[in-house]
């Protein structure tokens, strides 16, 4: 880094933290073993490797394309956390979306915070950086926060400390664990809110659980009533009365009329029918006006 770019990197951190910051050439681990940042500084993309930790897999090609533009317009933000490892090599703390985004760009260096941290350390920051993502659903959030207890060995309490939630946040997203399998792929997929799968817990019978989670889904109860179901059924079974609908292929000349009629009517018509050859046609229709249009083209054609 020249001499001139140092100046100005350090211009800039320090009006952002309103202290005076100076390049440190070595790492310092603190008596207290407490994670201190030790150097501010740019690094090259080329010395770092991602974190073997890191909790989040699955990263969006479009806002990375996007993030990397970004970069290449305006630079790097916010510094990514690294740890230095050997003179020359460097592993990624937190912030892949940011080194990911600059390697797109093509970018050489990337400014950096240089903290000292153990495997444990590392892992723990990792985790808590995923927590707070504002993006994650409840099941990853419950999942993070399992690991952060498992694998940094912490209590509950400790663990509510280090993300900064109350206990009882911190409880409420690790009972959600306790759910069938299926009930925790709808709240990951958002077919029903946190809210409901809370409710759904006080159910103690899992096919009671699984039976009304159907009908949330088919019905579309609210939490209230959810609350007030699991409240009735908390200790008796629950039988659900939504079934699910059996596809049945039709014949061509079936799926002609439906094609044709759709055409006609310029709206969308889902038809469903069980084995015995009955079913329901459904019109669908936006507004009252549309409503009148459709009626008025049934007459006509009549």
């Amino acid at each position: 880094m020249s001499k001139k770019e140092k100046k100005i990197l350090g211009k800039g951190l320090s009006a952002i933290l309103g202290n005076n910051l100076k390049q440190e050439n070595k790492l310092e681990i603190h008596k207290d073993n407490s994670l201190q940042i030790s150097q501010i500084g740019s690094i090259l993309i080329s010395e770092i490797e991602l974190n073997p930790f890191q909790p989040r897999k699955e990263f969006d090609q479009e806002r990375l394309n996007e993030l990397s533009m970004s970069i290449k317009e305006l630079g790097v933000i916010q510094p990514i956390t690294v740890r230095k490892i050997e003179s020359d090599k460097y592993q990624l703390i937190s912030g892949e979306r940011r080194y990911r985004a600059s390697k797109l760009a093509n970018i050489l260096k990337i400014p950096a915070f240089i903290r000292v941290a153990n495997d444990q350390q590392m892992l723990e920051m990792a985790l808590v950086e995923n927590i707070q993502r504002q993006n994650l659903n409840a099941i990853e959030i419950a999942l993070s926060y399992q690991r952060l207890i498992k694998e940094c060995n912490l209590t509950q309490e400790a663990c509510s400390k280090r993300v900064g939630k109350k206990r009882s946040t911190v409880t409420n997203f690790l009972r959600l664990l306790k759910l069938p399998p299926i009930i925790q792929k709808g709240l990951k997929e958002r077919k029903i809110t946190t809210g409901h799968a809370r409710s759904l817990i006080n159910i103690e019978n899992r096919e009671s659980q699984t039976n009304l989670y159907h009908d949330i889904i088919v019905n579309g109860y609210s939490v209230r009533e959810v609350e007030e179901l699991s409240k009735a059924f908390k200790e008796k079974k629950y039988k659900r009365i939504s079934r699910e609908r059996k596809s049945v292929s039709l014949p061509f000349n079936q799926k002609k009329m439906i094609y044709d009629l759709s055409i006609h009517l310029n709206t969308d018509i889902d038809i469903t029918q069980n084995k015995k050859g009955s079913g329901k046609l459904t019109i669908s229709y936006d507004n009252q006006n549309e409503l009148e249009r459709i009626f008025n083209l049934i007459q006509k054609h009549d």
